[in-house]
């Protein structure tokens, strides 16, 4: 009888082997024994293997690249808006949206929207607005519209697509002032996006450096810490917010107040994740490979961030990807309640502060629209951990 794997001839079955002969299990993992195929599963690496799992997670990924085209948009925002968002329209003030057509009278004319006009309603006392059909205003694409400076550096006036010569786009309506919604709300994108990813950096880095110290050395720091975490978390947020926000001169400038709510809202969010790592690092240095590091004379940064980290890796995935829809709805709820970003920086909290009142939702229902891009975006998060914390586990 010959063995295949090992090409050693072998005794019949049941005959004792000689002494000379050492039969050695099959190892799948050996590189000689792999065909082609196993040697892609078995010898690839680790960020192919959770690549190859995450892309099997059909809903993640699309979540991602949501995710992605979205922060992607939030760099040319001022060629996407049809309008600045600070432009008036003193003419079409709470503007309901204009639907987009194609055909007029039976005829194929491209996408165009209809005229507006408006009456005053004397017993309302509010505008009334109704579609005039005999203007039809084509929508312009690639087109000149309001001028602006993109990133504050560089003039332009280039547009993605805008009104007619003359004419409105208003595809979510206008506020108040008679700025365009859609315009601002993809102006604030910048802002409510960009906030998750600044606060979330001074949140990882505080809890995981405060963390991984109390969970790796113990003893008396792990107390101190301890009882700060429990002061920190015990602490009213609404109260905090409000004393935080009056203690903002109103001079500053909006950059100022923007980076002032970014570090407020790291600061607050920090405490749950060090708990976490501080009880994580607990269970693991006590292994041997922590043990072969120090006795090898590896520094106490190395061997929390080189060895201990990496081990839940999975779990600071799905904790960031939950802590930035966090950070956006803390923004969101701050400028909502008047205690976060002010005029005439604009975020989707901002645009909701207007939103206060039930009986101007009930009049224009329109102006709760950006909502709607902070459910989506916090549900695209949200999946997006999911698929993340699955790939990335390896149990």
């Amino acid at each position: 009888m010959t063995d295949a794997t090992t090409n050693l001839k072998l005794p019949p079955s049941g005959a004792p082997l000689p002494h000379s002969v050492c039969v050695l299990p099959f190892s799948p993992t050996a590189p000689e024994a792999l065909s082609e195929a196993q040697k892609k599963v078995y010898l690839a690496p680790q960020l192919t293997l959770m690549w190859w799992k995450f892309k099997r997670h059909r809903l993640a990924l699309a979540s991602g690249i949501f995710l992605l085209v979205l922060y992607a948009s939030i760099l040319i925002c001022e060629f996407l808006a049809p309008y600045d968002y600070q432009s008036r329209h003193v003419d079409f003030i709470r503007s309901p949206p204009q639907r987009v057509h194609l055909f007029h009278e039976g005829t194929f004319v491209g996408p165009f929207v209809y005229g507006r006009k408006y009456e005053l309603d004397m017993n309302a006392l509010r505008r009334t607005y109704t579609e005039d059909r005999t203007r039809v205003e084509p929508i312009r694409f690639f087109c000149r519209g309001d001028p602006y400076m993109f990133w504050g550096l560089i003039k332009g006036d280039r547009h993605l697509f805008c009104p007619a010569e003359g004419g409105t786009l208003f595809l979510l309506g206008t506020d108040r002032l008679g700025r365009d919604m859609l315009s601002r709300m993809i102006y604030g994108a910048r802002i409510s996006l960009t906030i998750g990813l600044i606060g979330i950096t001074v949140s990882f880095t505080l809890g995981i450096i405060i963390g991984g110290l109390a969970g790796y050395y113990g003893g008396t720091f792990d107390l101190v810490v301890q009882r700060v975490i429990e002061i920190i978390q015990s602490l009213p947020h609404i109260p905090l917010w409000l004393a935080l926000s009056a203690i903002m001169p109103p001079s500053w400038s909006p950059i100022a107040v923007y980076f002032t709510i970014t570090l407020i809202l790291g600061l607050m969010d920090w405490t749950g994740l060090a708990r976490a790592v501080r009880s994580k690092l607990l269970s693991l240095r006590e292994n041997d490979y922590v043990v072969a590091a120090q006795l090898m004379g590896a520094s106490t940064p190395r061997i929390v961030f080189r060895h201990l980290v990496p081990g839940f890796m999975s779990h600071l995935i799905a904790s960031a990807t939950i802590t930035i829809p966090t950070m956006i709805l803390g923004e969101t709820a701050l400028s909502f309640l008047g205690l976060g970003l002010r005029p005439p920086i604009t975020s989707w909290g901002v645009m909701l502060n207007e939103a206060q009142n039930i009986n101007v939702v009930v009049l224009y229902p329109w102006l709760v629209f950006p909502v709607v891009p902070v459910i989506v975006v916090i549900l695209a998060f949200n999946f997006l951990g999911d698929g993340l914390r699955d790939a990335a586990d390896p149990y």
